[in-house]
C-alpha cells in the first residue's frame, strides 16, 4: 500500500466513524419521543419523494430560489459519482470510471455544467442573502455565519473538482477526448503545465477529498442538517389530508399522566425529526398571516425551537439526569411562548409551503392542549366560547332549541320527522344562529329545493361539529361533541352530508373517521357545481356586468384542494372573477380559523383587514367567499378599510340564487 493510500484510510475512518458517531448520537435523541407510524403506504411515499425530493416541487414554487436550490441539489447528485471515484482512488490509485463507458462521458460532462451552474447558483445565493438581503433569510449572526460556512464549502468542493479535473487532463498531455466530454475543465487544464500537473493533481484531490469529508462532518452540527434528513422526512411525512389532520388523544387511558406536549418527550420522534430538517429558508414564516401581520408567531421558530430544546434535553433524559431535567425550563414557555401559540390560525400555510414537509400546525395544536389540559392557561376570552360549547353545544349564548328557526317557512323536514332523505344538510353554528349567515343557509337549501335534491337537517339535534374546539386544544370538549353527534348520525343512517361551513366540512370529513364517523361529505360548493354541471341549475344573464374577487377558505383550499368548484359561479353571464394576487393554494387567510374568531388581535395589524384590502385592490365590486368565518372576517375588513359602501361580501350560494333561473 502506498504511503497516500495509508493516509487516506485514517483519515476515511477518522471521517466517517465520526460521522457514524454524530448520526447515532442524534437517532439517540429522536427515539425519546413518543411512536409514530410512518411506514404505511410505501408506494405512495416513494412517489412524494420523486415529486417533492427529487423534482423539487415545494422549492419551486418560488422560482427565483428554487431554480437556485435545483442546481445545487441536482450538481450534488451528479457530484456524488466524482466523490466516489476519489474514495475508491483512495483505496486503489488506477480506480477511473472509464469502466462504464459511454455513460461516464455522459457523467463527466454533467459534473461539468453543473460545477459552473452550482458556482453561478452559489454566487447568487450570496447576493440574495447578504446584497438583496431577501427578510425571509435574514436570520441572525449564527444563521449568516452558518450560511457562509457551508455555501464556502460547497464552492470548495467545486472548484477542488474542477482543480482535479483540469489536472488530471493535463498530466494524461491533453490525449482525452475532452473537448466533447470535459469542455470546461479542458479549458482550465491550460493553466497547468506537464512538469507540475501531476503535483497540482495530488493536491486538488486531496482538497477534494477534505473539503467533502469536512462537509459532511460539518452537517450534523448545521441547520444544512437536512441534507441528511430531507429526503427521509419527505417519505415520512404524513399523506394527503392527513398532513393537516389532528390526531385524537387517548383520554380513557388511566395511565396518562400527560395531555398535549409541554416539553420534548411528549412529543412524537417525527415531529423532533422535523426540527432537526428544518431548513430555516424562512418560507414558511413568509406566507404566515399572523408573522406577516405583526404577531410573535414564527413558524420557523417554532420547529427550530424543537430541535434546540431537544440538543439540550435529550442527552439528559438519555442519561436519566433527572435532576437537572427536573429543574430545566421546558419546552413551552421556555423556548415557545404562550403568545405565538395562540397566534397560529392553523391556516396551514406553513405546512403547506415546507419543502422539507415538516408538519407545524399539528405540533402548535399539541402544544395548546398541554396548555389547555394541563396547565388550564389560555386567553380570558375563550372561557365563555367553551361554556357555550359545553352547555349550548355552539360557541355563541344561543339556545339550543332555537338552532333550526332559520328553516321557518321553508318547508324543510328534520330527520326525526322523516330520516329517508338523500343528503344531510349539515348547517352548522353560523348557518343556525348567525344572522348574516342564515341568509346563507336559506339561499342554499332554496337552491336545493330548486335543483329537486331531496335533503333534511338535523334541527335541535345538530351540535356544534367539534372543529373550534379541538384547534384550540380543548380535545375533551371536541371529542365530547364529535362523538355525539356521530352517535346520532349513526342512530339515523346517514349516508350522504352537505354543509356550506369548510371547517364542519373538513371536520366530519377527515376527522370523524377517528371515531367511527364514516360518510360521504360535500362543501355546498361542491354539491352546487354538480347541479350547475347535470343542468339542474340554470341562471339568468345579469343586466350589468359584475367583477368579483373570490377569497380561497383555507380549510376548503389547502385542506381540501377544493378551489375550481366555488368559481362555479363565473358559469353566470355578466359575472368576471378578478383574482387576488395570493389566491388558490397561494390564498392568505381571513384570519378567524383556530379558533382565531373568538380571541382578539392585540399585536400588529388585524389578518382581516390586510386580505381585505387585498381584496378590493382588485376592483371587484364583490368579494365572494363559501366559508361563515371567511364572510364574517371580510365583512369586518372591508368596512375597516371605509368601503363597505362599494364593496359587498356573499357567499357563493347567495350569488347564485340572486341569478337563479327559476324552473
Amino acid at each position: 500500500m502506498e504511503l497516500k493510500n495509508f493516509i487516506f484510510v485514517v483519515v476515511f475512518f477518522i471521517s466517517f466513524g465520526f460521522l457514524a458517531y454524530n448520526l447515532k448520537r442524534i437517532i439517540s435523541y429522536l427515539l425519546v419521543g413518543k411512536e409514530d407510524n410512518r411506514f404505511d403506504n410505501p408506494n405512495e411515499r416513494i412517489l412524494n419523494v420523486i415529486k417533492i425530493a427529487f423534482g423539487q416541487s415545494k422549492l419551486l414554487r418560488d422560482p427565483k430560489a428554487g431554480i437556485l436550490h435545483f442546481l445545487i441539489f441536482w450538481g450534488f447528485i451528479l457530484f456524488l459519482f466524482a466523490v466516489l471515484e476519489g474514495i475508491i482512488q483512495g483505496f486503489y490509485s488506477n480506480f477511473t470510471w472509464n469502466i462504464l463507458g459511454g455513460f461516464n462521458k455522459f457523467i463527466t460532462a454533467s459534473k461539468d455544467i453543473f460545477g459552473l451552474l452550482v458556482l453561478s447558483a452559489i454566487a447568487l445565493s450570496f447576493i440574495r442573502r447578504f446584497a438583496i438581503k431577501v427578510p425571509r433569510l435574514q436570520g441572525g449572526k449564527k444563521e449568516k455565519k452558518d450560511a457562509i460556512i457551508v455555501l464556502s464549502m460547497i464552492s470548495l468542493v467545486v472548484i477542488s473538482m474542477f482543480g482535479e479535473t483540469s489536472a488530471q487532463i493535463a498530466k494524461e498531455n491533453f490525449i482525452l477526448d475532452a473537448t466533447q466530454i470535459s469542455p470546461i475543465s479542458f479549458y482550465l487544464a491550460g493553466i497547468f503545465n506537464k512538469e507540475t500537473a501531476s503535483i497540482w493533481y495530488e493536491i486538488f484531490w486531496w482538497m477534494h477529498i477534505l473539503a467533502v469529508f469536512g462537509f459532511m462532518n460539518y452537517l450534523p452540527y448545521s441547520k444544512h442538517f437536512h441534507v441528511y434528513t430531507a429526503i427521509p422526512n419527505v417519505y415520512l411525512s404524513n399523506l394527503g389530508h392527513k398532513r393537516f389532520e389532528i390526531k385524537p388523544i387517548d383520554l380513557e387511558d388511566e395511565n396518562a399522566d400527560q395531555f398535549g406536549v409541554a416539553d420534548i418527550e411528549h412529543l412524537s420522534w417525527k415531529q423532533m425529526l422535523d426540527g432537526f430538517t428544518c431548513t430555516e429558508c424562512g418560507r414558511c414564516e413568509a406566507v404566515c398571516p399572523a408573522a406577516n401581520t405583526g404577531k410573535l408567531l414564527s413558524p420557523k421558530k417554532i420547529i427550530v425551537d424543537i430541535r434546540h430544546r431537544t440538543e439540550e434535553k435529550a442527552p439528559l433524559l438519555i442519561s436519566n439526569d433527572t435532576e437537572n431535567t427536573a429543574n430545566g425550563k421546558k419546552l413551552v414557555g421556555g423556548y415557545i411562548s404562550h403568545e405565538e401559540l395562540w397566534a397560529c390560525t392553523t391556516c396551514s400555510a406553513c405546512v403547506y409551503e415546507c419543502p422539507v414537509m415538516n408538519e407545524h400546525v399539528p405540533a402548535i395544536v399539541d402544544m395548546r392542549r398541554n396548555l389547555v389540559l394541563m396547565e388550564s392557561e389560555f386567553p380570558s376570552e375563550l372561557n365563555p366560547v367553551f361554556k357555550n360549547l359545553e352547555t349550548n353545544f355552539t360557541p355563541w349564548a344561543y339556545n339550543p332549541q332555537d338552532r333550526a328557526k332559520w328553516a321557518e317557512g321553508l318547508n324543510i323536514k328534520t330527520l326525526s320527522e322523516d330520516a329517508n332523505g338523500e343528503y344531510l344538510f349539515w348547517v352548522g353554528c353560523a348557518g343556525s344562529y348567525d344572522p348574516r349567515y342564515q341568509k346563507v343557509s336559506q339561499a342554499f337549501a332554496k337552491l336545493m329545493q330548486n335543483a329537486g335534491v331531496d335533503f333534511r337537517i338535523l334541527g335541535t339535534e345538530e351540535k356544534c361539529n367539534g372543529d373550534t374546539a379541538r384547534r384550540l386544544g380543548n380535545e375533551y370538549l371536541a371529542q365530547m361533541l364529535m362523538k355525539e353527534n356521530i352517535e346520532t348520525l349513526n342512530a339515523y343512517g346517514v349516508k350522504k352530508i352537505v354543509t356550506a361551513c369548510p371547517h364542519c366540512f373538513n371536520s366530519i370529513k377527515n376527522e370523524y373517521p377517528q371515531f367511527g364517523g364514516n360518510f360521504e361529505v360535500l362543501h355546498h360548493s361542491e354539491l352546487l357545481n354538480k347541479l350547475v354541471s347535470e343542468g339542474k341549475l340554470e341562471f339568468e344573464d345579469k343586466k350589468e356586468s359584475e367583477k368579483i374577487t373570490y377569497h380561497d377558505s383555507c380549510y376548503l383550499g389547502r385542506y381540501n384542494n377544493i378551489y375550481d368548484e366555488p368559481r362555479t359561479i363565473s358559469k353566470i353571464g355578466g359575472i368576471e372573477i378578478v383574482e387576488m394576487e395570493r389566491n388558490r393554494d397561494s390564498g392568505f387567510c381571513c384570519g378567524a380559523g383556530g379558533g382565531r374568531m373568538f380571541l382578539e388581535e392585540k399585536e400588529g395589524t388585524r389578518i382581516n383587514e390586510n386580505r381585505a384590502a387585498e381584496a378590493i385592490s382588485t376592483g371587484a365590486e364583490t368579494v365572494a367567499s363559501a366559508c361563515p368565518f371567511c364572510m364574517t372576517m371580510m365583512n369586518d375588513g372591508v368596512k375597516a378599510n371605509g368601503k363597505s359602501d362599494d364593496v359587498k361580501v356573499k357567499d357563493i350560494a347567495e350569488i347564485m340564487f340572486e341569478n337563479l333561473k327559476i324552473n
